[in-house]
């Protein structure tokens, strides 16, 4: 099992954080299933302030590039992306289109300590 973690901005107004928060409240289960069959085994989302932080735990068939081209090709999936983008916006330093950006591990207890 792999571990990932990822952040991504939200538009720094508090009605558009808490629609967001609501929305996240009800996932469709279109968007469940596809995170689920694309291997990923758990999710989590984090916020503090209008930062958010995804963990994520993966299965060995897991890529984000297979699970990008089936998003792709998946409406149901397109509809959530482009309603989560009203509430969105990347991180500095982000390429054109670029959503969650993957961090970079710089510390494991398990490995360090």
């Amino acid at each position: 099992m792999k571990t990932y973690c990822l952040a991504l901005d939200l538009i720094n107004e508090p009605a558009l954080i808490e629609q967001y928060e609501q929305h996240h409240k009800k996932i469709w289960p279109e968007i469940t299933a596809s995170i689920k069959h694309s291997g990923i085994n758990d999710m989590k989302i984090y916020r503090v302030e209008n930062r958010l932080v995804m963990i994520i735990q993966t299965d060995e068939t897991f890529s984000f590039e297979k699970k990008a081209k089936n998003d792709e090709r998946n409406p149901r999936v397109i509809e959530w992306e482009t309603l989560m983008w009203n509430y969105q916006k990347t991180i500095s330093g982000s390429k054109s289109g670029e959503k969650w950006r993957r961090m970079e591990l710089i510390f494991d207890l398990h490995l360090n300590g």
